[in-house]
């Protein structure tokens, strides 16, 4: 199973000098491949290959001798980053892909070979960078992994782990910047494990999930979780701080400070809304076999401007990703129904249609059973019921499982209805 592991690094000066020109060169580059594509497609109708664009770097090192000061691994790997955001864009999976500048918020370049890693005195080394402090805040590996498998070179005082002796468990090497000024390191690793075996889950120990703005989320057993709304308790702060920055001159020191200033509130936000999407996703993959959502559109209501700051406040995608990723660690299941599905709209009783309900209504009462229905936790227990449904009838509707239907006998499915 492959993991990214991201730490925090402390470059100095001079190794951030030296990193810095890794990210222009990678960048430099990536604009330079990318309009070779879009000119011979162009006016030839000719798609290149990755192979022979690796080719154009060559001549791009001739004529740009200062790309020597880079590493020759990341400006391939640059290569091979801009030949798989085309596949993704084909495959429908992403936008075509856009020129990289240095007013992007997120700088990177990655090595897929090379590093090593200092256990004893946090160390990193990285080609043509050097050795720098790395703050391991957790391990690569457990402790009988690390034993059994990793190959170390021990001295003294050292004990190393080369990824040229372990290429099998470490993988690529992601250096970025945030615009704050912080340096991270994200290691993917591979611990050569299968996935966990995706656990039998019934009625009683799958949990319905409704996301909403003021409700974060309402659970189909009743609870609920209010909305943090991280943004919208730093919009005064975030106004005076873009206000500073649009008051400097531009391209002066005060400018440059008011900036970061605006970036490390905006940060914040982020690391705040993370650390909550983190606690409450992993609370409810380790309570539950199953939980089910509901695919939504969100892209199409985020056009909606009296609720979009709210939208993207809420960060459902983020959460929804973290989902899927902790299932897959933990053999858990995510089920996901259609976004036409009537979730709010029906009764979780008597399943009475209500046709005229309203955004703004947050409770309504049923006319055939009378039962009241808070709106949320009703549409929790109806999208609960709408997968599980949808899984015992086997390709009713939408059904998102990692790999449980393939697997699961006929009598299972029934026993799900």
């Amino acid at each position: 199973m492959q993991k990214g592991n991201k730490f925090r690094i402390y470059p100095n000066n001079e190794q951030r000098i030296i990193l810095e020109k890794h990210f222009g060169s990678c960048r430099f580059v990536h604009n330079k491949l990318l309009g070779v594509k879009q000119t011979l497609y162009d006016k030839f109708r000719s798609n290149i290959s990755e192979f022979e664009l690796n080719g154009h770097l060559l001549i791009l090192k001739e004529c740009y001798p200062w790309l020597n000061e880079t590493h020759g691994a990341a400006l391939q790997q640059s290569n091979k980053n801009l030949h798989r955001a085309y596949k993704n864009f084909f495959d429908g999976r992403a936008d075509f892909p856009k020129r990289q500048t240095k007013k992007d918020n997120h700088q990177s370049y990655q090595l897929p070979q090379y590093y090593k890693i200092n256990i004893v005195t946090n160390e990193i080394y990285i080609p043509k960078v050097g050795w720098i402090k790395i703050k391991l805040h957790k391990e690569l590996f457990d402790f009988n992994f690390f034993v059994h498998h990793i190959e170390i070179t021990e001295t003294e005082n050292d004990i190393i782990i080369e990824q040229a002796k372990n290429s099998k468990y470490l993988k690529t090497l992601t250096v970025s910047r945030t615009p704050t000024g912080k340096y991270f390191v994200s290691i993917l690793t591979n611990d050569q494990k299968e996935n966990i075996p995706t656990q039998y889950f019934d009625k009683a120990t799958t949990i319905g999930i409704d996301v909403g703005i003021k409700t974060f989320a309402a659970f189909s057993n009743g609870e609920s979780v209010e909305s943090p709304k991280f943004l919208k308790k730093s919009l005064k702060k975030l106004k005076h701080l873009q206000r500073s920055v649009s008051r400097k001159v531009k391209g002066s020191s005060n400018r440059k400070k008011a900036v970061k200033l605006l970036a490390k509130c905006y940060e914040k936000i982020t690391n705040q809304r993370h650390d909550f999407q983190h606690k409450l996703s992993i609370q409810l993959i380790r309570d539950n076999q199953a939980v089910a959502i509901e695919d939504l559109n969100i892209k199409g209501m985020l056009k909606n401007h009296h609720l979009a700051q709210a939208i993207s406040d809420s960060a459902w995608s983020s959460f929804v990703n973290k989902l899927y990723y902790k299932a897959e660690w933990f053999g858990k299941t995510v089920l996901k129904i259609g976004r036409f599905e009537p979730s709010s709209k029906t009764c979780s009783i008597c399943g009475y249609y209500k046709k005229d309900l309203t955004l703004d209504v947050r409770e309504w009462q049923c006319p055939d059973c009378k039962t009241i229905h808070d709106r949320d936790i009703n549409a929790a227990i109806n999208i609960k019921q709408f997968a599980l449904n949808n899984l015992a009838t086997a390709g009713r509707g939408v059904v998102d499982s990692l790999t449980l239907v393939k697997g699961m006998k006929q009598e299972a499915l029934k026993s799900l209805a």
